[in-house]
Order: structure tokens, then sequence, then C-alpha cells
């Protein structure tokens, strides 16, 4: 997923997460740093929302449950795969893919899940810590085949 999908998919869902936090346009609007007209203009679909403000929305309202059952991931770690764009982010803790995720593949050390909504991959390591995400199952299979070797 590139950055104008995440775009696209966030600024549908701003006017729901609004209503969800039981905001006003005009509070929303400034949470979000921009206009109310182009608060509007998002919400009526006229517009979309900028990447600034898309990434605004998922780390302010991270624990949306629009937001969660849009993506199927935390929306930092959403927007941050994107943003990275197959670049090794920061290691990340997880839950260990209890919900939204399906394992692939599974070894001693590492395992390879994919998100069963937004359908990116992740491997985990044996501590339930993000090594690497992808929205490409091949370059997700390389790396977790170079993570594999490292360990021998």
């Amino acid at each position: 997923m590139d950055q104008h999908r995440a775009i696209t998919l966030i600024s549908e869902k701003i006017k729901l997460i609004r209503t969800e936090h039981d905001y006003t346009q005009d509070r929303m609007a400034e949470i979000l740093g921009i206009s109310k007209k182009t608060l509007v203009q998002i919400e009526k679909g006229r517009t979309t929302a900028n990447w600034t403000t898309v990434v605004a929305v998922c780390g302010l309202f991270n624990h949306s449950e629009v937001l969660l059952s849009l993506l199927g991931d935390d929306p930092v770690e959403f927007i941050k795969l994107v943003a990275f764009q197959n670049d090794e982010a920061p290691k990340a803790k997880t839950m260990g893919g209890t919900v939204w995720w399906k394992e692939i593949t599974r070894g001693d050390t590492y395992r390879l899940q994919q998100n069963v909504i937004s359908n990116h991959y992740r491997i985990l390591d044996d501590e339930n810590y993000r090594r690497y995400s992808t929205f490409n199952k091949e370059d997700a299979e390389k790396r977790l085949d170079e993570l594999k070797n490292q360990g021998s």
C-alpha cells in the first residue's frame, strides 16, 4: 500500500472517527490543525486529507475502533509501514497476533503472519517483537530467510 491509498482510506473515515469521539467539526479541525472548511471538504469527499493530517489522525486517534477495524492493526504501526515502505522501522512489542492475524510460517525463532484486514505481512520474533513489515509477501519471505540465516 502506498501513501495515496492510505490517504484515501483514512480520509473516507475521518467523519466516523470524529463522531466516534463526539467532536464537533470545529473541535476536530482544531485538533488536527486544519481549517473547518478543509475538514468539511474532506468529510464530504470533495478532497482528501494530506499526508500530515492522516499521520495526525493515526497518531491522535490510535485507539479508535473505526481505525482499528479499517486497518486491522495499530494505526501508528500501519502508518509507519506505509511511510517506511519496507525499510526496517524500530522494533515494537506486539500482542503476538491473537487478533486480526493468520500465521503463514512458523519457525523456532521467527514467524511470518498476515493481517486478515489489510493483508500486510509482518515477522515477529519469539518475544513478539515486530522485526519486519511489508505489503509484499515475497519480500517478507526473503527477510524471514535472512533472519533465520543470521541465527544459524
